[in-house]
């Protein structure tokens, strides 16, 4: 399954490093433009001096981690294409020349479900998508949320329980699960 990762998905770091380790175990191929890591990059200005500068580095090393990747959306279909959001048209565009199977963003209102439709695709939030994921592969799963929550422990140097953790990622149907499933 190859799916698109927007850059609102991708810029937060503990959701990114979900998504990217959800990928590494082989769950699905991710997808992403130049313009959407760009974006990336970009919104990390807001967190303060240097962090677009590690932002980019981290771009360099998923760009050389995954070469494939990096689709970028063909001037046909930017010109015939129609969101709410002009803005969101190199997303979608990305994932018609990706021959993506959904797109993942927490922008549902810019990506009418009929609009992906009528292109073969579906869009997800990452929390569906992480769920749906963790259903077909649960022990893979676990894995990465193990290893994600080991890393943030060790940069933090504080505790990091997974449900909370997990929460404040904005993925909370997928903290209940895993909090259901281990009662």
């Amino acid at each position: 399954m190859k799916v698109v990762l927007d850059a609102c998905v991708l810029f937060p770091t503990v959701l990114r490093d979900i998504l990217i380790g959800a990928a590494a175990v082989g769950l699905y191929e991710p997808l992403w433009s130049p313009r959407i890591l760009e974006e990336w990059a970009r919104a990390t200005v807001k967190l303060g001096p240097g962090a677009e500068t590690v932002a980019r580095g981290e771009i360099a090393l998923l760009s050389a981690r995954w070469p494939r990747s990096g689709v970028p959306a063909r001037d046909g279909d930017l010109g015939r294409l129609r969101l709410p959001d002009p803005d969101d048209i190199h997303v979608l565009a990305t994932a018609i020349a990706g021959s993506a199977d959904r797109i993942v963003t927490f922008n549902a209102r810019d990506f009418p479900r009929q609009t992906l439709a009528d292109e073969g695709l579906t869009r997800q939030d990452p929390d569906q998508f992480l769920l749906e994921l963790h259903g077909a592969a649960p022990q893979h799963i676990v894995s990465v949320l193990e290893a994600v929550r080991d890393t943030a422990q060790r940069l933090s140097g504080e505790a990091q329980p997974l449900r909370p953790l997990l929460k404040r990622a904005r993925l909370p149907r997928l903290a209940k699960a895993l909090t259901t499933n281990r009662r």
